[in-house]
């Protein structure tokens, strides 16, 4: 009876072994998901979906040897407290990373830099407590807000990085702000050649997120 018994045990761990390999295999061939959650420079504002900023991302990381999939997750005309009340749904469950581009609706609309401030900060709050790592992405105010407003606005976001210990990429429209040639008519959003300017410029903040999304040693801390 004991040796039955034996070789049930050794049938089922074995059965056991066979079963969890493959699965173990697989979930590790698995692109890592960064999620772009933002507004409409993020969502593609004007542009075919193929141009978008997280489109275009996935294509030069892919082009890079990076196994990576870019989740679309922008809505247009969002502010910062937008998007913090859509969080829970905007993130699929496989989420590896975060890119936060957030706050330039805020700035358009002047809303008091304090109040974009919180809603990042609890964006930011609810991304970590899900071990998820985070490059945000700043904006800039426009000068008609006046310098005390365009000082404090442009404060929030390495305030923010510094305080969470998350990536900082300054300014998300770094590179195609105040060029005609790569921004749109209405001269806030980038155009498919300055999508692809914004997105040359961030890919190497964008490989350090993808790096801590992996646990790779030696990724470092932001700058």
């Amino acid at each position: 009876m004991m040796m039955v018994r034996i070789g049930l045990m050794g049938f089922v761990a074995a059965a056991l072994i066979f079963a969890s390999g493959p699965q173990a295999s697989a979930a590790d061939g698995e692109p890592t998901v960064i999620v772009a959650l933002g507004d409409s420079l993020t969502a593609g504002y004007g542009l075919p979906q193929n141009q978008s900023f997280p489109a275009q991302l996935e294509a030069a990381l892919k082009a890079r040897g990076a196994d990576v999939r870019i989740v679309n997750a922008g809505v247009s005309g969002d502010t910062a407290s937008a998007a913090e009340k859509r969080l829970d749904w905007a993130l699929p469950d496989d989420a590896g990373a975060v890119i936060v581009e957030l706050g330039g609706n805020d700035a358009l609309q002047g809303i008091p830099p304090e109040g974009t401030k919180a809603a990042l900060a609890k964006i930011i709050e609810q991304l970590k407590a899900r071990g998820l790592p985070v490059l945000l992405a700043g904006m800039e105010a426009p000068r008609n807000m006046g310098e005390d407003y365009v000082t404090a606005f442009g404060a929030i976001y390495p305030d923010l990085a510094a305080h969470y210990d998350v990536l900082l990429y300054p300014f998300f429209l770094e590179g195609a702000a105040l060029n005609d040639g790569l921004m749109q008519k209405d001269g806030i959003h980038p155009n498919g050649k300055g999508v692809a300017k914004i997105v040359e410029n961030m890919l190497p903040k964008v490989e350090e997120l993808l790096a801590r999304a992996r646990g790779d040693a030696g990724s470092g801390e932001e700058d």
